[in-house]
This record gives C-alpha cells, sequence and structure tokens, in this order.
C-alpha cells in the first residue's frame, strides 16, 4: 500500500518518476508535474483555433469535476445551455491524444455493453493520477503518503482505476448509472462476454455497496461475480470478491480466438439439387 501511495502522487509520467529517483523529493516531482500540465496546455493552443478553447476548458475542469459527489462530467460547468454536440470534438481530442480517459455511461449492464452506451454521459478522467494529483490542494500529497484513509479520495483511487484497466487490455471502460438500481464505477467486460461491475472505495465503508448489490439480483444480468477494490485485505463474501486496490493490476482481459471455421457446402452441390 505504501508503494501505491507513492505512485498515487507521482504517477507514471517518465519525468516526474526520474525527478522522483533522483532527487526523492516530492516538491520538486510537482514542479515537474505542473510543467508536464503546461506542456499539455501548450499543445492544445496549437491545435484547431475553433476548438481549442473548448479542448482547453474540457481539459481545466477534469479534477473539479472527478471531484464532485457523482464525479460526471457535467456541460452546464462549461456553459450554461452546452450541447453536447458542440464539445463533442473536444472529447475526441483529448482521448486521441492520450490526454484524457473517457468513461461512458450505459443503460443496461449487460454484454455486449458497447450497445447500451450513452455517448454525451460520461466521466473524464487525467491519463496519470499522479497529475490529477498534483492539480488538487496543497497537503494532499502528504496526506496521500501518510496512508491517511479518513479523508475520501475517491476520484484518485478511479483515476488509478481507469488507468490500470485501460492498459491491461479492457478499451472502451464503461460505468453505470440508474435510478432504480444505483451507480456503479465501472463496468468491464471479459473475453468470453461477461459482465463485470467494479466499484473502488478509498473509505472505510467499503463493504456497503448497496448499487452493486441491486445490481447482482437482476437476473436478466447474469452476472456471477463483482469486485471491490478497497484499502482491505483479501476477501470473499458470496458474489462480491474484495481487494486491495493495488491488485486491480493484476486483472487481466482473457482473449478468445474462435480459430478456423468453416461450413460443409457439399450438400448443396448441382448434381445433389433434384
Amino acid at each position: 500500500m505504501k508503494l501505491l501511495y507513492l505512485y498515487l502522487v507521482v504517477g507514471g509520467m517518465p519525468a516526474a518518476v526520474q525527478t522522483y529517483i533522483d532527487k526523492k523529493d516530492i516538491s520538486s516531482v510537482q514542479m515537474k508535474q505542473k510543467e508536464i500540465l503546461s506542456l499539455y496546455k501548450w499543445d492544445i493552443s496549437q491545435y484547431d483555433t475553433g476548438s481549442k478553447l473548448f479542448i482547453n476548458e474540457i481539459f481545466n475542469l477534469i479534477p473539479s469535476e472527478l471531484n464532485s459527489k457523482n464525479k460526471r462530467f457535467i456541460l452546464k460547468n462549461l456553459n450554461e445551455g452546452s450541447r453536447f454536440s458542440k464539445y463533442e470534438n473536444g472529447f475526441i481530442w483529448l482521448e486521441n491524444a492520450g490526454s484524457a480517459i473517457p468513461v461512458y455511461n450505459v443503460k443496461e449492464a449487460q454484454f455486449p455493453l458497447l450497445l447500451n452506451k450513452q455517448r454525451n454521459l460520461m466521466k473524464l478522467f487525467q491519463n496519470d493520477v499522479g497529475l490529477l494529483t498534483s492539480q488538487y490542494a496543497d497537503g494532499s500529497a502528504l496526506s496521500i503518503l501518510s496512508g491517511n484513509v479518513n479523508i475520501n479520495y475517491g476520484a484518485i483511487y478511479e483515476n488509478f482505476v481507469a488507468q490500470e484497466l485501460l492498459s491491461h487490455g479492457f478499451g472502451q471502460l464503461y460505468y453505470f448509472n440508474s435510478k432504480k438500481l444505483g451507480e456503479l464505477d465501472f463496468l468491464i467486460e471479459t473475453g468470453d462476454g461477461n459482465v463485470i461491475p467494479i466499484e473502488v472505495k478509498s473509505g472505510k465503508n467499503y463493504e456497503q455497496h448497496k448499487a452493486m448489490d441491486n445490481v447482482l439480483k437482476v437476473r436478466q444480468y447474469n452476472i456471477r461475480d463483482a469486485y471491490v477494490f478497497c484499502n482491505d485485505n483479501v476477501a470473499i463474501k458470496n458474489n462480491v470478491i474484495y481487494l486491495p486496490v493495488y491488485m486491480v493490476s493484476l486483472l487481466q482481459r482473457n482473449r478468445y480466438s474462435i480459430g478456423k471455421y468453416e461450413i460443409d457446402l457439399t450438400g448443396l452441390s448441382a448434381k445433389n439439387v433434384r
């Protein structure tokens, strides 16, 4: 867990990692992270004149939107009465540039998730958790390094999990939200067509997950297992597997190959037709 806390602060940007290796000084790391963020914004400024302001607005709002109650990106925080179509290219640019990770809402927790995707409802994560942490209040890094689990760092934990899932082959990421059932942090698909709910808990009440319990009861979803990533040890209770949050790095998406497939069409030859 101490290594995880350090990673949540330093992140994985090569320049930030090298600064930590050379100096072991978190203030120096944070200065380097701010340089990287400035370079990102400079890169955005070189983009199409008509869209760069939208992209910059979106990028600047990521930390505050993730720190909101439901962590969903609210368009009206960009501009009252905004339409998604106006800003859509900005979201796409940030994703394609590798600067942000979109996680789209799905209406049903059923395979394939793509068929239930709502492209105008999303969470938007930073591409590097260290960059995200560096943008929060002074003292956040010290609290994390101290393992102060009394402070809710849900956004930082979720950002870490989003990065790990993406880098381990889960491709497009989704979350689930239903007025009736509640909200799940992530839904992933296995290679054999199953859906797995994931909850990320940075606090002590990690065994409270009403939305997950509700979804597991829906027969049509046919969900076999669910994961809760938390600050505690490994445990299994009914269909829920509890794991320390760093163990999300061990999840891998199995890829199944159908292999060669042929159909015998000899019965359709002309000589067999009467």
